[in-house]
């Protein structure tokens, strides 16, 4: 089990900057792939970063160049950092680990995560 708190989340003006924070405890050594999603009211759920245990990332193309997604494992926190934040970006965001178990065939996949969301509001 890994149990995720997000912290960062708040109110700030279009223009501005906010560093959403995600800390993981429990099986935190299981942990492969991270990401951040966010969910908009009236709108579906939607990937923004990701970034794979390979170091690989990738970005909704609405956030490239704008937003940054980081990992630091040796306190088990990862991080979105968000830059000229537009009224568009608000949101309840969300972080996301997937898993990965060892057994007697090789690693598999293992458990999704989840986070409870921190709110994210841009005034223009």
């Amino acid at each position: 089990q890994v149990q995720l708190v997000e912290s960062g989340g708040g109110l700030v003006q279009a223009g501005g900057s906010l560093r959403l924070i995600c800390a993981a405890s429990g099986d935190t050594f299981s942990i492969n792939n991270i990401a951040w999603y966010r969910k908009a009211p009236a709108k579906q759920r939607e990937l923004v970063a990701a970034l794979r245990n390979t170091g690989s990332t990738n970005y909704a193309d609405s956030v490239k160049g704008r937003f940054t997604i980081s990992r630091d494992s040796a306190k088990n926190t990862m991080y979105l950092q968000m830059n000229s934040l537009k009224p568009e970006d608000t949101a309840v965001y969300y972080c996301m680990v997937d898993t990965k178990l060892l057994t007697s065939g090789g690693w598999a996949a293992g458990n999704q995560y989840w986070g409870q969301g921190t709110q994210v509001t841009v005034s223009s």
